[in-house]
């Protein structure tokens, strides 16, 4: 798995964000039974950052936690599109033969406000918004109730393999 991480923020973590993204994904990609190694972009920012990119692209005009971006269009959560490997200029990296899931975006601001709310670990908390846009970048959903239910109940067994809890 490559994770390429951008800060756009002076703002950090009192843990080491790298390998803690790196364990969560690997646990959330373990989870999902990925066939592929993968590529996944994860971003830092502020609440300044996240609600420019949420107005942007979502039309919505405040901050939000993290934004999720796949990059391939599911008919079905975490089932493949039949063409993938035939289009692999649209899904691979050509140099690395990685297949690019997507951009994960998480205001570090957020983050850590979540944390104090909910009254668990910023790590926790870190890794919760991982592991949710996680199962975005494989094509779940939680606009409707039973697609919500579904990808919550995903979230607990993910972060309870990866042993992390509130």
């Amino acid at each position: 798995m490559n994770l390429l991480i951008e800060k756009e923020t002076d703002d950090s973590f009192e843990f080491d964000h790298e390998e803690a993204a790196r364990s969560i994904i690997e646990q959330a990609l373990d989870y999902l039974e990925c066939p592929y190694e993968v590529q996944v972009n994860l971003t830092l920012t502020d609440n300044e950052g996240i609600h420019a990119i949420n107005k942007e692209f979502r039309q919505i005009d405040r901050p939000t936690d993290v934004l999720s971006f796949p990059l391939i269009d599911y008919e079905e959560p975490n089932v493949f599109p039949e063409n993938l490997e035939e289009a692999a200029e649209d899904y691979f990296d050509l140099d690395t033969g990685e297949l690019m899931l997507g951009d994960i975006i998480i205001s570090v601001e957020k983050c850590k406000e979540q944390a104090e709310e909910y009254g668990h670990s910023v790590l926790r908390e870190f890794s919760f918004l991982i592991v949710h846009s996680m199962l975005h970048l494989f094509g779940y959903d939680h606009m409707e109730d039973e697609e919500r239910e579904l990808m919550e109940q995903k979230q607990r067994e993910i972060l309870d393999r990866a042993g992390i809890s509130r």
